[in-house]
């Protein structure tokens, strides 16, 4: 199925192309991770283009209660996963790169052997030819040798596995507050901070929400 491409019409400050990010959203749990990423994308006035896998939507529907209309809104623009004329298959589109969140070994192997079935992984394939960032939030444990090999391969062709590994020295007093910890720690990545995001020895200032 394809998704019918949306833009919330953002204007560009004295003509400058906006900072544009990839937001891929695979079937792997932790889809939460993949919301609080768009939501704090959205809220720093980063142009986003979503494509979400099949299972993705299924894990949508298990894991929140957001419609799939209510999940791509909060990109500016969004695309179905069998779309390989859309504007993020092609390395003509600039973008900063693009953050699978979360990744799951599947998408994880295909863009490591760069065989790749859906706009998600092959829009992946696409930043690491430009050699833009690629951040890739793999979801899964315990894993076997396959998984770290491809893990491996990603990162010797130019991407970062970032695992969604929560930290508890900030003590965080809620799910949410991990959530935003992780989202935070990859925007950081991109060279994008967060406000309020509290760092170690630093002080912060009032919770990003």
């Amino acid at each position: 199925m394809s998704e019918t491409i949306h833009s919330k019409n953002r204007t560009n400050t004295a003509g400058q192309e906006p900072r544009r990010i990839i937001v891929g959203i695979s079937g792997a749990t932790g889809i939460v991770l993949g919301i609080r990423l768009l939501e704090t994308l959205r809220a720093l006035d980063v142009e986003t283009h979503l494509v979400v896998s099949n299972p993705g939507h299924a894990t949508r529907a298990y894991e929140t209660d957001l419609s799939r209309q209510e999940l791509l809104a909060l990109a500016d623009y969004n695309y179905g996963i069998g779309d390989f004329g859309a504007a993020i298959s092609s390395g003509s589109f600039r973008t900063s790169g693009m953050i699978i969140a979360p990744c799951s070994v599947r998408s994880l192997a295909e863009i490591a052997t760069g065989v790749t079935t859906g706009l998600l992984t092959r829009a992946a394939d696409v930043v690491l030819k430009e050699r833009r960032k690629l951040v890739l939030m793999v979801r899964e444990a315990p894993l076997h040798i396959g998984h770290i090999r491809n893990m491996a391969a990603v990162t010797e062709a130019g991407g970062i596995i970032m695992p969604p590994v929560p930290a508890f020295y900030q003590r965080p007093a809620s799910i949410g507050d991990m959530v935003d910890h992780m989202v935070a720690r990859t925007l950081d990545l991109f060279d994008i901070s967060v406000p309020g995001f509290p760092r170690w020895g630093e002080e912060a200032d009032e919770p990003f929400r």
